[in-house]
Order: structure tokens, then sequence, then C-alpha cells
């Protein structure tokens, strides 16, 4: 047998949706929505570099599964560094425009929000700084240009702080919402992308790495269908405590990963007591979570109901790798107001049984809006979504 057995591993793991994330979803437009929230969840990670190869025992696949589910660190502190090409079309910093827009004019944003600060990490290269004393305790710095964006949660306190701006967000986290924490290690994207193995996926064994001065596993998984465009995950997997320290995965289209996501610096100490402390700055603006709903109407207007509608109604086509989404607008083709075909240019025109469309590409995923207004989304490809249409019809 070789020196690292290699063997396809099958599980099951399903992850509901849930309602929050369906309503929050519905308060934007279709398909560039759809096409930002699944590159930020499901954009994972890079090739794996090694910088050597330890003689480890051999393990199996489902052995190292087994090592990563029975981990149980809970102190540690490190540096990260992200990097994700999706493929995205340039915007020319549209969104990021609009959003401080919004904030200047008082309409309840706030520079600190983390629901809009975190969505930087879907593109480009950023490097963070994590630390972690159990479940009461995280804390993820943003390091930018001569400024600094932090997250801390500590006890019933989570608290935003944007160090350019000067602005800070405090809101509380409760015994449900303890989880709702965003993807910031190897680990998190892990255990997230292993819930989606099943008997439609190869999980195998390929070889040791050396990662951030440490001895790892590498776990690769792939799907064993056509049609999905992922080509490879790959895990490095800490040889002592079972910790992924980085997370790769590459399109299936080939070059470089989609997403690269590693430890640099990595220690499983527990971090100082102080790491977890804050206290707004003198002078700083602080906006209290409930404030940044104040001065939006109640009532939301019928284009975002009838999207929310469509959300609730979602149907997932296929199995595995190669499972599409699809769900109802509400409307009729691209939105009202899509002056001189803005969102359309960004897409391609397909025709089918179902009439006409246009998919918006990234490198892993691409979604399809028909005429009639029914979208079609997932890590397949584009005549795997134009396929779907057609038998929905």
């Amino acid at each position: 047998m070789a020196p690292y057995e290699s063997d396809d591993h099958t599980t099951a793991g399903e992850a509901d949706e849930p309602s929050k994330a369906r309503r929050r979803a519905a308060r934007y437009v279709v398909p560039v929505t759809v096409m930002g929230v699944a590159a930020a969840t499901i954009g994972l990670v890079p090739a794996l570099a090694d910088s050597g190869d330890p003689d480890l025992p051999k393990i199996t696949a489902a052995q190292l599964i087994e090592k990563i589910a029975k981990s149980d660190v809970e102190q540690l502190s490190g540096t990260v560094k992200i990097s994700t090409d999706l493929g995205l079309p340039d915007l020319g910093g549209l969104e990021s425009s609009l959003a401080s827009g919004a904030v200047e004019r008082g309409e309840g944003g706030s520079s600190a929000d983390p629901s809009a600060k975190l969505t930087e990490l879907a593109s480009g290269t950023h490097t963070l700084r994590v630390a972690a004393d159990g479940p009461d305790r995280q804390k993820v710095s943003l390091l930018e240009d001569a400024a600094e964006y932090s997250l801390i949660h500590n006890g019933k306190d989570v608290w935003g702080y944007d160090s350019k701006s000067n602005e800070v967000y405090h809101g509380t986290v409760d015994e449900a919402g303890k989880e709702q924490k965003p993807p910031a290690t190897p680990k998190d994207f892990a255990e997230e992308a292993l819930k989606s193995v099943d008997d439609t996926t190869s999980v195998t064994v390929d070889g040791t790495a050396q990662v951030a001065g440490r001895d790892a596993y590498k776990l690769v998984v792939k799907p064993k269908q056509s049609g999905s465009t992922v080509g490879a995950i790959s895990i490095a997997v800490d040889h002592e405590t079972g910790t992924p320290l980085k997370f790769t995965l590459t399109p299936a289209s080939g070059g470089a990963a989609v997403v690269d996501v590693g430890f640099t610096k990595v220690s499983f100490d527990r971090p100082a007591a102080s790491t977890f402390d804050f206290s707004p700055p003198k002078g700083a603006k602080v906006t209290e979570e409930g404030e940044l709903d104040q001065g939006k109407p109640e009532e939301a207007p019928e284009a975002e109901k009838e999207l929310g509608k469509g959300l609730e109604g979602m149907k997932v086509l296929g199995e595995g790798w190669n499972s599409i989404a699809t769900f109802d607008t509400g409307g009729e083709g691209l939105p009202a107001g899509d002056a001189g075909g803005f969102l359309g240019s960004l897409g391609d025109q397909v025709k089918g049984d179902f009439g006409t469309g246009t998919v918006f590409s990234t490198r892993l995923v691409n979604a399809l809006l028909t005429e009639d207004g029914t979208v079609y989304v997932g890590a397949v490809t584009k005549d795997a979504l134009v396929k779907a249409a057609e038998e929905g019809k």
C-alpha cells in the first residue's frame, strides 16, 4: 500500500438556509446579489504551497476527516492570508461608492457595520489577524493601508471598529446567534465544504505539507460528477491538533485558485485576555445595532416582497456538486430600471426551450435569469443551467 492510503469516503451533511438569510437576500436586486452572495459563501481557497515534505504516519481519508471532526482546539492566534479571484466583473467601485454615499447621507449606515465591511473579503488579497479563546471570545482584524478594521466578540457584546473613519458598531449576541460569525480561518471553510461530501464525492489523502511551520496532511476533495465548476478542494490538516491550516479551491477550468485561505503564522496558546477588551476611542461615532434600521421604510417595496416570496419557495434540483437552486424573482427578466441594459451587459444571452435568458458568470458560480423571472444558480457550467431551465418547463 502507498505510504498515504487513499480511499473514497462517503458521509452526509446538509445545512438549511436560515430564514434570516432569505429575508436579507430579498432586499437586493437579482442577479448581482445572487452572484455576490454565492461567491462570498461558496468561494473558498488556494493551491497549497509546500515548504517541506514531513514524514508522518500513514492515514486514510476517513481517519483524517474524523481527526478534523474531533479537533477540540478552542484557543489560537495567528495571521491569515486570504486571496480571492472569482473573476467578478469590474463595477468601477460602484458598490463601495453607493455604500459610502449612504453613510454620508445618514441613511442608517456605518463604516463599522460588519455585515458591510467583511464583504470586502470576497475579492482581492487581504491579511487578517485572528484570535480565539473559546466560544465567547473571538477577534478578527482586517489590516489595511495605514488603517485597521476589527470585529470583536466578547461575551454578549459584539464590537466593530473602523480606525480609518473612527466609527464604532455595537451589538449583542444571544445563544441562538453565537454561531453566526464570519468565516475567517481555514477551519471555517473546511467544515462548510465537508458538509457537501456524499457519494458524489471522491476524498483522498495526497501526501503531506508544512504550513506556518507545522506538519500537516493534505486532504483532497473532488466531485465525481461532470458539469461542476469545482475542480478540487485541498485542505492541509495539522498533524498534531487536527486543525485545518490551509484551504484551497481550484476551478475545473484550471488556472489560479479561486480563493486562498491559509495561516502564515499560528499559535495554539491561549491569547491574553486583554486581546478581546474594547472601549470606543474618544470622539468615535458609535452606532448601536438597532439604529442601522432607522430611517428605512417599514413597508418593503412590492418588488422586494415578490422576491422574498420567491426565495421562500426556492427549490434544489439535482444532487451533490451538480445541485442547482431555483426560485422565482416575482418579475420578468432583468429588473425594472436596468437603464441602458447595464445588468444585461454583464451577462451572456442564451436561448432554449424555456425562451431566452441571461447567464451571469464567475469562475465558480453561474446564474441564469430567464425572461419569465426564474433564476437558476449553482457551482455548475452554463450548459448545466440551460439544461435545468429546459427540463423545468
